[in-house]
């Protein structure tokens, strides 16, 4: 992060800190309709436009390091299959035989040459061009050249692997927009893949990730394990185009953060170019759609949130560190190698279910939220927007009222802190 960008921060959370009400010219937000987190209809256009038009994290290279390595990926609620071609190449292909539709890989991962259908026998190389069927001569005029495995879009960022959809999708870079540049300080091609768990929630999965983009919450949620070591009150969220968003908050004075007590333990090494943000502040992004992660010198410590059902989550927890050696593997986010989540993670996942039954309610209509609460409103005008405001119910809409002068880069918030400064000494 560049230095402009550290003092403006550094300036903001001052003036968050002493502010009485929302910067000046802020928007009021209208209720988010209630629907959007219950009725069937929401549920499947984010189906069928966001989770089909995103860049979503599918694996890292830890995973599948050699060619010939593969990983069937069903998260996302289709059936593909992850290879690490002989080319060199990462590819995502649907995991559907060109021939009658079976898989052409049942285990959920593996190595071979090549990909082989065990219904029929078709087989298909790492690219995914077919290369032999059984009984070629009982085929008239099979053109091999059109019947290959379908491809995804997947590209890399660092290490990470992430796929999309959609043939018209821009790039990850592209998608990722300014945090890709913010995010060369942690050096994700060189941390590797330390944990990996999964977990089921009882609730729609908006619910379970929106607990992880605000702190409004810190104060009532987390009184011992938070809100001692974070300053809610000079937190500042940034909002970036395309629903992305991040916070930044500064440690209490005094405070020892979490990750620096793991690197006194266990003397973990850092990513050494981490900058002063990182190390000195909770330095989190939510990336569209169903990604929240802290950033730190430790390690990326990913949460992704899968709907699995209007009312049901698969929760995701990763963790990625450099290279950690003869030390055991670390895991931020959950005890005794996925058993169970931290004490964080159950402090922000045990009203999930309670939640859920209110918004199903009778006596729930609609969300009001408020300033500390932008990165959600924010992204509920970016999924409108990915939708097609033209294809969302009149009622289930959210009114598009966060205009660009306070998307990334801009910030009205800079001008207003220097002249509350220049008044205060004046």
């Amino acid at each position: 992060m560049k230095q402009q960008e550290i003092d403006n921060l550094r300036t903001v959370m001052e003036y968050e800190a002493n502010r009485t009400q929302p910067p000046k010219g802020f928007p009021k937000f209208p209720d988010l309709p209630g629907g959007r987190y219950t009725d069937q209809r929401f549920f499947d256009l984010e189906q069928e436009h966001i989770f089909r038009k995103s860049w979503l994290l599918a694996g890292h290279i830890d995973e599948i390091p050699e060619p010939g390595c593969y990983r069937l990926w069903e998260t996302a609620g289709e059936p593909v299959v992850i290879v690490h071609s002989h080319s060199g190449n990462i590819n995502a292909f649907y995991n559907t035989c060109s021939h009658r539709g079976a898989p052409v890989v049942m285990d959920q991962s593996g190595q071979n040459a090549r990909l082989t259908c065990k219904y029929h026998g078709w087989s298909y190389n790492t690219d995914g061009e077919l290369m032999a069927v059984r009984d070629p001569e009982d085929f008239v005029d099979l053109d091999f050249s059109c019947r290959g495995l379908q491809s995804i879009r997947c590209e890399r960022f660092g290490n990470l692997i992430f796929v999309n959809f959609d043939d018209d999708a821009p790039t990850l870079l592209e998608w990722l927009g300014p945090i890709a540049d913010e995010w060369k300080e942690f050096q994700f091609e060189n941390c590797r893949l330390a944990a990996r768990h999964s977990f089921d929630l009882d609730c729609n999965w908006k619910v379970a990730m929106e607990s992880n983009t605000e702190v409004y919450h810190v104060k009532s949620i987390h009184p011992e394990t938070v809100s001692p070591t974070l300053d809610d009150r000079r937190n500042v969220n940034t909002l970036y185009p395309r629903g992305h968003g991040r916070m930044v908050a500064p440690m209490r004075k005094g405070s020892m953060r979490m990750s620096a007590r793991l690197a006194m333990m266990g003397e973990y090494p850092e990513i050494e170019t981490v900058g002063e943000i990182g190390r000195t502040c909770t330095q989190s992004y939510n990336i569209f759609p169903n990604w929240v992660s802290p950033l730190g010198p430790f390690g990326i410590p990913p949460l992704l949130f899968w709907p699995n059902g209007i009312n049901k989550t698969i929760f995701e927890t990763w963790t990625f560190a450099p290279d950690w050696g003869d030390l055991p593997a670390p895991d931020t986010w959950t005890v005794n190698n996925g058993e169970n989540l931290n004490q964080v993670l159950l402090e922000d996942t045990e009203f999930g279910e309670w939640i859920q039954k209110s918004l199903e309610s009778h006596g729930f209509k609609g969300v009001p939220l408020n300033y500390q609460e932008a990165r959600i409103y924010h992204w509920n005008q970016a999924a409108d927007q990915m939708i097609g405001l033209e294809n969302i119910p009149e009622e289930l809409r959210v009114e598009q009222v966060i205009g660009d002068e306070w998307i990334y880069p801009n910030d009205p918030r800079v001008e207003l802190a220097k002249k509350d400064l220049a008044q205060s000494a004046g």
